[in-house]
């Protein structure tokens, strides 16, 4: 029975941290060897031996850093789905509504949009089982439409002012990832580009961004890394590259076991010159913080925002033999001027909450809260300006989280989803009118307003799908501009899509409002960088 079963521990034996030879078997290495020995030959139950192979692993990687992790095989697709930019499937973006799959939006180019499925279709079967009103959850959704490239999932939808269900078979293809989630003319002198993680194609969407926005005349760049978690160093250079001329260092690492390796920019940028400011708030991390701490560094960009997340550590991906993968932390990295910005992680329930630390601290709300050891004082590059390691980047131009928008009602009505699922729900009955009323998007921005109706319509939707909320006509009043805002940008999003939502909900971004207001102003030139 052992023998049959020992391959699990190989992969325990590929990375432990006690091994002493390839070629000789540790003290430690034996010693899992026994304890997984006596489970399989006396343990008073039938043992699953692939679940005790993942907790020993995932107990293993506890004990190193909070990035070093464990992902089963099942798991591994979809956690590369971001970093790899695509995946195979049909190129929809739903939504469950009322038990009932709903098409928000076919992806351009996908072949759900070339075979003619339109927003707003219900799918109703796949594969002739009945997919509506039995309870599906997203991840049964996806199992059933995602697959390998090339192969066939048939579908029937209910599609408004049909009678009867529409056959589809869609042949599975690769889908894009875009990270880049809006770019627009803020006005006819400053441009803004969102990107939301760092994978491979990032790069290319960044220079059709520039590009694009430059055609449109374009002085001045806004690069929001605003929530942005990350993806790949070797994305986070060529971004980087994208802003910096020939041979600056963007970052480096090294770590016991790796050697310093140094990633320098090494091509002609889109965006070399000219004015640029880079976003970031606590939730900006990894990837983000090499290209705003290089931007920072050289003197090349003006940071605002808040303090980010603080993670200076590089992880590998190695493939276990199973299928499965870890992603083991192998380096330091370092910005230009020497910087490493991880926060601690001794006290591992401290790491979770620090976001929360942070607010009871008062740090969100008040640069002064922050106080940095003179230890981890750098100087930039070109302008020998004042930066701080040890627990992320330190904007340039801090702005406070404004607590009074964000009253307990309003976060409900966010985290339940409320404002996702109404919106839908609005456009599916009102799709055709809307479309009638407002010719585009331009139209629909400058002309439709939430009316009372609609908001009443909101509420009573909100209290028939929770009714322990209650609803605050007071508590409405003091969020009013927030919601309704956010109600127009989702209903904007589900006709459109998530760039128009984010050229509607900026208008409440007060990192990107203070960004305006200084990218235009002498308080941006009193900092002498590099443009």
């Amino acid at each position: 029975m052992l023998k049959k079963h020992i391959f699990i521990f190989q992969f325990l034996l590929s990375f432990t941290i006690y091994s002493q030879t390839q070629s000789k078997t540790s003290p430690n290495e034996l010693k899992l060897l026994e304890v997984y020995s006596h489970i399989d030959k006396s343990y008073v139950d039938s043992v699953n031996h692939n679940q005790i192979a993942d907790a020993a692993i995932i107990a293993m990687l506890e004990k190193l850093d909070p990035h070093s992790t464990y992902i089963p095989k099942d798991e591994v697709d979809d956690a590369n789905e971001k970093i790899n930019g695509s995946f195979v499937g049909v190129g929809i973006r739903f939504q469950i509504l009322k038990d009932t799959i709903v098409v928000v939006q076919t992806i351009a180019g996908g072949p759900s949009e070339k075979l003619g499925i339109l927003s707003g279709d219900k799918i109703i079967n796949i594969e002739k089982k009945k997919v509506a009103g039995i309870g599906i959850k997203n991840s049964q959704v996806r199992e059933k439409l995602l697959g390998e490239l090339g192969t066939k999932v048939e579908i029937e939808i209910l599609r408004k002012g049909e009678k009867k269900l529409l056959d589809y078979t869609i042949t599975r293809d690769k889908i894009p990832i875009f990270s880049v989630d809006s770019y627009y003319m803020i006005n006819d002198q400053t441009g803004y580009i969102k990107l939301s993680s760092f994978s491979k194609t990032s790069t290319e969407e960044i220079q059709k961004g520039i590009k694009d926005l430059k055609s449109q005349g374009m002085k001045n760049l806004i690069f929001d890394l605003q929530d942005n978690g990350g993806g790949l160093l070797y994305t986070a250079r060529s971004v980087a590259d994208e802003f910096l001329s020939d041979n600056k260092l963007v970052v480096y690492s090294e770590g016991r076991s790796q050697p310093r390796s140094d990633l320098n920019s090494g091509t002609k940028g889109n965006w070399e010159e000219g004015k640029l400011i880079v976003l970031i708030n606590e939730h900006s991390a990894s990837a983000s913080e090499i290209v705003s701490g290089a931007l920072q560094d050289w003197d090349r960009a003006l940071i605002i925002g808040r303090r980010s997340f603080g993670k200076g550590l590089v992880q590998r991906p190695i493939n276990l033999n199973d299928g499965s993968q870890i992603r083991l932390t192998i380096a330091r990295y370092y910005t230009p001027s020497g910087r490493f910005i991880q926060k601690p992680y001794d006290d591992k329930d401290s790491y979770k909450n620090d976001y929360y630390e942070r607010y009871l601290n008062g740090e969100l709300s008040n640069q002064d809260s922050i106080k940095f050891n003179d230890s981890l004082r750098h100087f930039t590059k070109l302008n020998k300006r004042i930066v701080y390691g040890g627990g992320g980047i330190m904007p340039d131009v801090f702005v406070p989280l404004d607590t009074n928008k964000m009253t307990e009602f309003y976060r409900k009505l966010v985290r339940g989803g409320y404002f996702n699922s109404f919106g839908l729900t609005y456009v599916q009955k009102n799709r055709t009118q809307l479309k009638k009323n407002y010719q585009d998007f331009v139209s629909y921005k400058n002309n439709f307003s939430v009316s009372n109706e609609l908001i009443e319509d909101f509420f009573q939707f909100v209290q028939k799908e929770d009714k322990e909320i209650t609803i605050n006509k007071e508590e409405y009043q003091k969020n009013k501009k927030s919601i309704d805002l956010r109600l127009k940008a989702m209903i904007a999003q589900d006709i459109w899509g998530i760039s128009e939502f984010y050229q509607l909900f900026n208008e409440e971004n007060d990192i990107l409002q203070k960004a305006i207001k200084t990218i235009e102003s002498s308080e941006f030139d009193k900092f002498q960088l590099k443009n």
